[in-house]
């Protein structure tokens, strides 16, 4: 299924499916875990980091700063995103231009972090996330899904695990696309994205209160997935 922009509001008089907002720090296996998950469930899978990826190649193909915080907010307001749920491979187009493989580059990846804290910028993408995610049978993944963007979700998963096996996992995931980084900057790296998320004033990385922690560092991707699954079909409206 595809999904341009903003769409219409669910109108069905039946209770929906739930929504599934998986948060968590970078490396913590979220998108894997929230992409098999759906999968599974035959839900339909959002990864909200690719929307801020896409706006931090705004920025970079526009030269307009996060320096600019309302300019380069007005920028990425006059663009067009498609997220294609359908494939293995999360496709994501910007203004009908495949940009996946483009947003996923180290350089960018140094760069997304401002850009992910204008205000201005995470509530035009929180607004779109609702309006993809609100007619639930979605799993939703990010930083801030069961505390801002789904406070009312019915499942809220916050996945973890340590710095070092967090940095492991990017250091090999980097390596396996033929990119040579050194393990020490990968960590350091994700040490200091841990840092902003967790720091910054707006959205700051946390578990909602309510949600299920899960340390996946001694944890196979399978038993992962087993248990969200577990958690979601607790719910009566999941068969």
């Amino acid at each position: 299924m595809k999904e341009r922009g903003r769409i219409k509001k669910a109108t069905s008089k039946h209770r929906r499916l739930p929504i599934v907002a998986i948060d968590g720090p970078a490396g913590s296996g979220k998108s894997t875990v929230a992409k098999l998950t759906a999968r599974r469930l035959k839900f339909q899978y959002l990864d909200t980091g690719a929307m801020y990826r896409s706006a931090t190649l705004i920025s970079m193909e526009t030269g307009i700063s996060p320096d600019e915080p309302e300019r380069l907010a007005q920028e990425i307001q006059t663009h067009s995103f498609q997220f294609d749920f359908r494939t293995d491979t999360y496709r994501v187009e910007l203004d009908g231009r495949d940009i996946t493989e483009a947003i996923r580059s180290p350089e960018l990846t140094q760069l997304i972090g401002p850009v992910c804290e204008i205000p201005q910028v995470r509530q035009f993408m929180g607004e779109l996330q609702r309006q993809l995610g609100e007619g639930g049978g979605v799993v939703l993944e990010g930083r801030d899904i069961g505390t801002v963007i789904f406070p009312d979700a019915e499942v809220k998963i916050f996945l973890t695990a340590s710095a070092e096996v967090r940095a492991r996992r990017r250091w090999l995931e980097q390596k396996a696309k033929g990119m040579e980084l050194d393990f020490q900057k990968v960590f350091e790296d994700l040490i200091q994205r841990d840092q902003r998320d967790m720091n910054r004033d707006n959205a700051p990385l946390k578990p909602a209160a309510d949600a299920i922690i899960i340390d996946t560092g001694g944890m196979s991707i399978e038993e992962v997935v087993e248990q969200v699954i577990t958690i979601v079909k607790s719910k009566k409206e999941v068969n």
